[in-house]
């Protein structure tokens, strides 16, 4: 028997997985989850054999709870996401996530590859995996991403300062340089666009 922990901040989408899923003989739903925090204590607590998470899931991301899950047990993750940006695969797959699918999979072709997850086998998406091929390389620093990741809090420039490490004016200046790139004319539309894009 499979055991999974479903990860989805949307009511109805989880409940109607967990429901299909259930009618599968080989797969068990032992636990749900609507947050990311919430994903990672019943994650510790129930010690499924695969999570399946949302990447869209407050208040972090399915990305963190999956790396969170990873660091303390060796349940496999699956990632599930509306909007699959091909940086957000390669970071997945850094983080040691053993599949990734778009929300558009039907269920019983996602209990197919949850069997071939269980049996120790990665599954990419084959339209994200070539489109991961082809996407051009991003365009900001190490350290305007670092910055950028730290302005999704929506803290002050101080704030954001004091936890990179940084002076204000340098972090001003390297907000600034990220929204050039960009083409955007906030912090904040460079941070969700950063984000989007799967860099951060």
């Amino acid at each position: 028997m499979i055991r999974l922990l479903l990860a989805d901040d949307e009511d109805l989408i989880r409940g109607a997985l967990a429901a299909l899923l259930a009618l599968e003989d080989d797969i068990t739903v032992v636990a749900e989850a609507a947050t990311s925090t919430d994903a990672v204590r019943l994650a510790l607590e129930h010690r499924p054999d695969i999570a399946v998470l949302d990447l869209e899931m407050p208040p972090t991301d399915g990305l963190s709870a999956a790396t969170e899950i990873r660091a303390a047990l060796p349940t496999r993750i699956v990632l599930v996401t509306r909007h699959a940006r091909p940086a957000v695969l390669r970071r997945a797959l850094a983080a040691g996530v053993t599949g990734f699918v778009p929300k558009t999979t039907a269920a019983s072709r996602l209990a197919e590859i949850l069997r071939d997850v269980a049996a120790g086998n990665r599954y990419v998406d084959p339209e994200i995996a070539a489109s991961a091929l082809t996407e051009g390389a991003c365009p900001l620093t190490d350290r305007e991403l670092e910055v950028l990741r730290a302005s999704r809090t929506g803290d002050s420039v101080n704030e954001i300062a004091t936890r990179v490490h940084l002076a204000p004016g340098t972090v001003r200046n390297y907000l600034s340089a990220a929204m050039g790139k960009l083409g955007v004319s906030s912090r904040h539309a460079a941070a969700h666009r950063a984000w989007e894009e799967g860099w951060i």
